[in-house]
């Protein structure tokens, strides 16, 4: 793995690069040097080794500095907002409060039945191998990924692009993203609660990501559906769940307007 810290446009986990952006390039916060060092510790902990790359000299000179005192790190709280990605139009930069998890109709389906989000290993029955060979894991992920629950952060749009992918069998265009755009269903969490799972992990990429399984009724927060699909639903959520569903109706203009939408909904819920 590669770790390429330079003045990209975002982070991205791209064929075993991550494309590390900072937000007050070439200065590195506390935060974005806590996630290189938890993306270091989770390749080797996965038996890969790590190299880092800079287009600054004093980047790679600090980092590597900083690399010799890791444990400054280790309880550095997270920002309200982090500014690595500014393509919202909206929030220009990731909320922290809350993460999602983003499922098409077919998939939340069976999340609903079984109460529980489950890894791709899990959830499609197929191995850690098959799932890497796919022609859909366009970005090479490695094996281990296909063992966790993923998370993006709350007003990110990345969960619903993917589900467009996946419907489309390709890359979205800016059509399937506006006039064409069918949300997904989010499963919404607290960042600080969801960290007290005892398979929470962080790999330095991910917001946050869960080993295996998640029982929905002991750790969700709220679940939209595009109201467009409440009749599927209405008698497919679990009674422990009811208190946690709301139907969103997509009024919206494209990906972007409906991210906004639905965090703001999240974000001015009670509780």
């Amino acid at each position: 793995m590669v770790i390429n810290i330079c003045n990209h446009d975002c982070t991205e986990l791209w064929d075993q690069v991550l494309y590390k952006k900072l937000s007050d390039y070439p200065n590195i916060s506390d935060w974005e040097m806590k996630n290189i060092i938890d993306f270091i510790a989770y390749e080797e902990a996965n038996g890969r080794t790590v190299e880092l790359q800079s287009d600054s000299p004093l980047i790679l000179e600090t980092v590597k500095e900083k690399l010799d005192h890791k444990q400054d790190y280790q309880d550095v709280r997270r920002p309200k907002k982090i500014t690595e990605c500014t393509a919202c139009p909206y929030r220009k930069g990731c909320m922290t409060e809350f993460v999602c998890h983003t499922a098409p109709l077919e998939n939340a389906k069976s999340i609903l039945k079984s109460g529980k989000l489950l890894s791709a290993v899990n959830a499609r029955g197929l191995t850690e191998e098959e799932l890497r060979k796919e022609e859909r894991n366009a970005a090479h992920d490695p094996k281990d990924f296909f063992h966790y629950v993923m998370f993006s952060w709350g007003n990110c749009q990345a969960g619903d692009r993917l589900v467009m992918e996946r419907k489309n069998n390709r890359m979205p265009t800016e059509e399937d993203l506006s006039v064409n755009f069918t949300p997904g269903i989010r499963f919404y969490f607290k960042y600080d609660e969801l960290e007290k799972h005892p398979n929470a992990t962080h790999d330095g990429f991910l917001p946050i990501k869960v080993k295996d399984e998640l029982v929905l009724k002991d750790w969700v927060y709220a679940i939209v559906i595009p109201d467009v699909y409440r009749k599927v639903f209405e008698e497919l959520v679990p009674n422990e769940l009811q208190e946690c569903v709301y139907y969103v109706k997509n009024d919206c203009k494209d990906i972007w307007d409906w991210s906004e939408k639905v965090y703001q909904l999240i974000e001015n819920l009670e509780g």
